[in-house]
């Protein structure tokens, strides 16, 4: 699935009201229905306040003067907005080591399986890590997608420690020439204290396995979440140094905005978006597909 279709619920919302009246003279109405849309979609209020002042003070000016040119205005903004480093990392030393983090229910264990597809598919050699051992079912689901996509896995057993599943799937890494280890990590509410405790002790467990581990550390969000994923970010960045950010369920969603609402507050790169349920629908994020995606050219 693309960006675009991945938008479509979003994007529905937003051309409803933006386009609904087939109108391209700009008008202070026009303005404060922009507005809502924007909030509606779940933009940040950080981020709409200063481009709905510039939009009107544009507007009051004489400089937009059509509907095309604002969102023109709009677009450039947002395309700004997720702008940055969005290439995964990597240190140069072998096996690169990207741990997945995030809450049950976010993504978490299918993206590392989708994340370990797309890398092999580019002529790497990943490993996967099975290091939710607080959840039977999630060591068994990765299980079942390192079949599916036939990636080799490590697994923990139930209730064991997932540190040293991952320090024993870096080591595994290296003695087979594997590239890459995706360490599916437990998933934490980022209220619980200890288990934010454990993942902490992951990270520094993963540095003695390889000197300067990890490499990445990946945040699933649930695209469904709205803004209400930021308070969990804030603690998982806080507790594991996260790096990057994935944007899972993309395409369940009519609050495709809460992206650039994320990336604002965080700042960290949205590195990678869930659009699908299929193994291929993890694709690495383009700031101009997305937002053309969430507000295609006006016709």
């Amino acid at each position: 699935m693309s960006i675009e279709q991945a938008l479509a619920k979003t994007r529905g919302g937003l051309l409803s009201r933006l386009f609904g009246r087939g109108d391209e003279k700009l008008t202070a109405e026009w303005l404060d229905s922009l507005e809502e849309s924007l909030l509606r979609a779940d933009l940040s209020v950080s981020l709409v306040d200063p481009l709905m002042a510039q939009l009107r003070d544009l507007f009051a000016t004489g400089a937009i003067k059509t509907v095309p040119k604002a969102l023109d205005a709009v677009r450039d903004t947002l395309v700004a907005a997720l702008a940055g480093d969005l290439a995964l990392n990597s240190s140069g030393q072998k096996p690169r080591v990207i741990l997945i983090v995030g809450v049950n229910g976010s993504g978490k264990t299918t993206t590392a399986a989708k994340l370990a597809k797309r890398l092999k598919d580019a002529g790497e050699r990943p490993l996967l890590a099975a290091a939710d051992t607080f959840r039977a079912a999630a060591i068994e689901q990765l299980e079942r997608w390192a079949e599916r996509i036939d990636v080799p896995v490590v697994s923990g057993k139930p209730e064991g420690d997932p540190a040293a599943v991952v320090f024993d799937a870096v080591q595994a890494a290296a003695a087979r020439d594997n590239t890459t280890v995706i360490a599916d990590t437990a998933g934490r509410l980022h209220t619980k204290g200890h288990l934010m405790d454990e993942l902490g002790k992951i990270v520094r467990v993963t540095g003695r396995a390889r000197a300067g581990a990890p490499d990445e550390v990946l945040l699933v969000l649930d695209g469904t979440a709205g803004q209400n994923a930021i308070q969990q970010a804030r603690q998982f960045t806080a507790t594991a140094a996260v790096t990057g950010l994935v944007v899972a369920k993309l395409d369940g969603t009519a609050k495709g905005g809460a992206v650039f609402a994320i990336a604002q507050e965080l700042k960290l790169p949205v590195k990678l978006v869930g659009v699908g349920e299929k193994p291929d629908d993890l694709i690495p994020m383009d700031p101009v597909a997305f937002v053309n995606g969430l507000l295609p050219a006006h016709t």
